[in-house]
């Protein structure tokens, strides 16, 4: 597992006790259902995690930053501005 990974894995599964791998957290991060069902570790991924670490773990997991982009925007507006830096954080165009 690469060092980005570790990091990001650290920070998201450690205040909710999980233990997703990088590949499912992928998965989420890809998956609209996420927003809908307010899943805690994609809120945590785009809410705690450091901006660069983020675009370095999209690019690492071949998410499509636009998708990723487009779920923290629709978290950001669900948690009414809990969060709402990671809108900010990936709302950049790529």
């Amino acid at each position: 597992m690469s060092a980005v990974a570790v990091k990001v894995l650290a920070t998201v599964n450690a205040p909710y006790g999980t233990a997703l791998s990088a590949e499912q957290l992928a998965s989420k991060i890809s998956d609209p259902a996420s927003v809908d069902l307010f899943d805690p570790s994609v809120f945590c991924f785009f809410s705690e995690v450091d901006e660069g670490l983020q675009y370095s773990f999209l690019d690492e997991m071949c998410v499509v930053p636009r998708i990723a982009s487009e779920l923290a925007r629709k978290f950001s507006a669900g948690a009414g501005g809990v969060g709402a830096h990671a809108h900010e954080q990936m709302g950049r165009p790529v």
